[in-house]
């Protein structure tokens, strides 16, 4: 039987050698999967709504407002914009290379990483999944073992999608994490713990490899005198109660040419 170890080894070198193909680099790719991740997404929301109240007992007006509304605006949006983003810019070359014109061009960081945490399952799985597949990566996503519903799902509904030297779900626990960070991905996307966040940087920093940490922080509020109390407080209560209190407003991020690799 094959070890995790192995399974991961496996994963990323056939999805490296898709990438090297440069299947994923003309735009008509990046649309199309684009699109069908959308689709995945709709035709199937019901059940990630149900897995979003599994998990965290979200309700369905909550999960389409903090998640899934919000990984369809940003798929949306970036098929609007996509085409623009993908055309090289020209910009002043120095006098020394005259009469040459320069460049500049934006090509894809190649095999991604994507680790999610069990408060946001969902939007913070698949966001940073969008700007990946816009700049022409192929992609490993590792969902929380903590949000199990979600994780479940998320592998299914991928495996029955999308081919895995493309974009494929490793689940598992703290272990699987360390095993695919043992490997030599082109870019980390992490959101996640301080703690955890220490170590993800430190394995990226053995091959240099260019990493977006998203940490958990707190959320103060200041009340301030002039304030309505009333009304204060039903806001405050409000944005404390949303995703069962696990929303972070003050959050530390480290973010190194995350534009290309992913988060759009």
């Amino acid at each position: 039987m094959e070890t995790i170890n192995e399974q991961i080894t496996r994963t990323l070198g056939s999805q490296r050698n898709f990438f090297e193909s440069g299947a994923t680099l003309e735009y008509e790719f990046r649309r199309n999967q684009l699109e069908k991740l959308e689709q995945m997404i709709l035709e199937n929301q019901q059940e990630f709504s149900q897995a979003l109240y599994q998990d965290l007992h979200k309700s369905e007006g909550e999960s389409e407002l903090s998640e899934i509304g919000i990984v369809l605006s940003e798929i949306r949006h970036t098929l609007k914009k996509l085409k623009s983003w993908m055309k090289p810019r020209k910009v002043k070359g120095a006098i020394a290379t005259a009469p040459s014109t320069s460049h500049i061009l934006y090509e894809p960081f190649g095999c991604v990483l994507i680790i999610a945490p069990w408060n946001y399952s969902f939007q913070l799985l698949l966001g940073p999944l969008v700007g990946a597949i816009a700049a022409g990566n192929t992609a490993i996503l590792k969902p929380s073992p903590m949000a199990a519903t979600v994780s479940a799902l998320m592998k299914k509904l991928f495996d029955a999608n999308f081919p895995p030297d493309y974009i494929s779900v490793i689940d598992g626990h703290r272990e699987v994490n360390e095993a695919l960070l043992e490997q030599r991905f082109d870019y980390i996307f992490f959101t996640g713990s301080v703690s955890f966040g220490k170590y993800v940087a430190m394995q990226a920093a053995k091959n240099l490899t260019p990493v977006t940490l998203e940490l958990g922080g707190k959320s103060p509020c200041i009340v301030g005198k002039e304030a309505k109390i009333d009304l204060a407080a039903k806001r405050i209560v409000w944005g404390k109660l949303l995703n069962a209190g696990q929303t972070c407003i003050d959050r530390k991020s480290t973010r190194l040419n995350s534009s290309h690799s992913g988060e759009s």
